[in-house]
């Protein structure tokens, strides 16, 4: 693949994840807004907790979504199932700052947010492993880990876009414009962006390493190869893929709603902060990927930055918990640091791990039971330790716990940074 081409495919992989990590972190951020609108009552802890529960339910959607696009991506082809993924993202976001609050039809206001959710799920579980997987076929060999990191750093100005309107619309609104109409602005916002992403998307040139396999493929499903031939593989990477959702949705998407609900802080000063820590960490991915291409070897920078997580979360939320606005800062800081190094170089981790002929059905399915069932679940659970336990910092504990299994995994896996992607 030319220059021209390679540049095409990198614009490719990224705008998607723009589109489908703005819609997935703005619905965290939202999430206390949203409880009122959809699951009013007088608890609003109760309240807040079924808000997570639909976030969770739409990424139990994923793994059926990563069977599906995983199959159509080793069949016919990464590029279609790229354009399909991101149709399915796009309009339901722009369909959810349409919706009617529970005020206005009941029962029904919850239930069509739960539809478009799972929806939403189901593309979400062929989008990130289908472009990564794009991302990395297209790139030269010594160059593999800086390409597949442009899907997270997609996700990262996708996420970096939810957290600045989030903080635009409740610091510029009254609380009551924000309350009657303000919080559609972002959802119909991402999908005029969606729509765009479309447009980029629909002449895509196709994968030469894919386009080398596909003719003679095994007639056995993808699927089943991937959990038979490589069942140890998917093993490794469903128990790396847990941990990593654990990491990343705690420090990105849950800490703005746990600052404001557990130490005060005002929803859009948290909001600002991880919106700068969100800055830095766009900046840190592609470092991180080049790193893993010519420093070290991608398991062991992985294990090294996971293990050093596990011993300082509880210490950093400890801290979290008792400083106010410059703990804060700091400590979203110093995770951020430490998560760069999984988003940027643990894409081509994943590609390297399985052979051609199941690589997107096996990287696809492992990483959305891990990332979909156990990190869409984070927040809900985080929230519910602090209930059980009258303990503000616990979700240290939760976080301590991830980062310890993904060292683990990671060590366990056979690293394939240095040699040729297995055919």
């Amino acid at each position: 693949m030319n220059i021209s081409a390679r540049h095409t495919a990198l614009l490719a992989g990224f705008i998607g994840n723009v589109v489908e990590w703005y819609d997935f972190a703005l619905y965290g951020y939202m999430a206390g807004i949203l409880a009122g609108q959809f699951f009013p009552g007088e608890n609003s802890t109760a309240a807040l907790i079924a808000t997570y529960g639909v976030f969770a339910a739409g990424f139990l959607m994923r793994p059926l979504g990563s069977g599906v696009f995983g199959w159509l991506g080793d069949t016919v082809g990464r590029s279609t199932t790229m354009l399909i993924s991101v149709i399915m993202m796009a309009l339901p976001t722009f369909l959810l700052g349409c919706l009617p609050t529970f005020d206005t039809v009941g029962i029904w206001a919850p239930a069509l947010l739960v539809v478009i959710r799972l929806v939403q799920g189901l593309s979400v579980g062929g989008e990130f492993s289908s472009s990564v997987t794009y991302l990395v076929e297209t790139a030269p060999d010594e160059a593999r880990g800086y390409a597949g990191s442009w899907a997270n750093t997609g996700s990262m100005v996708g996420m970096l876009l939810g957290s600045g309107v989030a903080a635009a619309v409740t610091g510029l609104l009254s609380p009551e414009a924000l309350q009657s109409w303000g919080w559609r602005l972002p959802f119909i916002l991402g999908g005029v962006i969606g729509g765009v992403s479309i447009v980029l998307r629909r002449h895509l040139p196709r994968s030469p390493h894919f386009e080398r396999h596909h003719s003679d493929r095994p007639t056995t499903s993808p699927l089943l190869q991937a959990f038979t031939t490589n069942r140890r593989e998917m093993l490794q990477a469903i128990l790396f893929a847990s941990a990593y959702g654990v990491v990343f949705y705690l420090p990105l998407v849950y800490l703005p709603e746990w600052l404001h609900g557990q130490t005060g802080m005002a929803r859009d000063v948290a909001l600002r902060i991880n919106t700068a820590a969100t800055t830095l960490l766009l900046v840190l991915i592609p470092v991180s990927g080049w790193v893993g291409d010519r420093l070290f070897r991608r398991t062991h920078f992985i294990a090294g930055a996971m293990l050093v997580m596990a011993v300082l979360s509880m210490p950093l939320y400890a801290w979290l918990a008792a400083d106010g606005v410059l703990g804060a800062f700091v400590v979203q800081f110093a995770l951020v640091i430490l998560l760069a190094v999984p988003l940027g170089t643990a894409p081509a981790m994943f590609v390297e791990l399985f052979p051609a002929r199941d690589r997107l059905s096996g990287y696809s399915v492992a990483y959305n039971l891990g990332l979909g069932v156990v990190g869409g679940a984070t927040p809900m659970i985080a929230t519910w330790l602090i209930e059980v336990s009258g303990v503000s910092a616990a979700p240290s504990s939760l976080l301590a716990f991830a980062a310890a299994v993904g060292c683990i995994a990671c060590l366990w896996m056979r690293d394939g940074s240095r040699e040729p992607l297995q055919e």
